[in-house]
């Protein structure tokens, strides 16, 4: 099994990225937002009730898998997803008002058919790979407790990979997490 190590803030590159879904009227009353220096940043903001625009990113969460073989869990994206073809580690957003943890442990369902405790985090990083939604991935280290190994939601395939053998990646963020255990993808 590959050893497990943490990483470092070194290993995270910085992005800017225009946002494709910038808010022009104000989701409250419907007035044309404007710009405005709120908090030391320029933001939208409404003239008229005072909302401003927090382009927030979203939370994702990971659950990193290893069988007693030393083989890493990865879905292959299915049509319609991102990256559509490629392989990640299971993934997925976190609902509003839905525990990190409850939620890592929904998607590995969702995507493999597994059941998992869900362990410590093992790797935290922003994700730039989709400019229309970005977001601040959490990886945990999960044990597989019961289910059977079937891909679902937006996988097509659901499998175990040697780590000197995995198929093409589909994101950068899951590449440098593996990097960080000294597997070169």
């Amino acid at each position: 099994m590959v050893a497990h190590r943490r990483a470092t803030w070194d290993t995270c590159a910085v992005h800017q990225h225009e946002w494709p879904g910038e808010f022009t009227y104000c989701p409250h009353c419907a007035t044309p937002l404007v710009e405005a220096r709120v908090a030391g940043s320029p933001r939208k903001k409404c003239p008229q009730c005072g909302f401003v625009h927090f382009r927030n990113p979203g939370v994702g969460a990971a659950v990193v898998v290893w069988d007693s073989d030393g083989r890493l869990l990865l879905v292959k994206r299915g049509p319609g997803a991102t990256k559509a073809g490629l392989w990640s580690i299971p993934a997925g957003y976190v609902d509003y008002g839905e525990d990190v943890r409850e939620a890592a442990a929904r998607e590995l369902l969702e995507e493999t058919g597994l059941e998992a405790d869900i362990g410590p985090v093992v790797w935290v990083a922003s994700n730039f790979h989709d400019p229309a939604k970005l977001t601040v991935g959490i990886w945990f280290d999960g044990t597989v407790i019961g289910g059977t190994l079937q891909a679902g939601d937006d996988a097509a395939e659901a499998r175990f990979f040697s780590p000197d053998a995995l198929p093409p990646m589909a994101f950068e963020t899951d590449l440098a997490y593996l990097q960080t255990l000294g597997i070169e993808p």
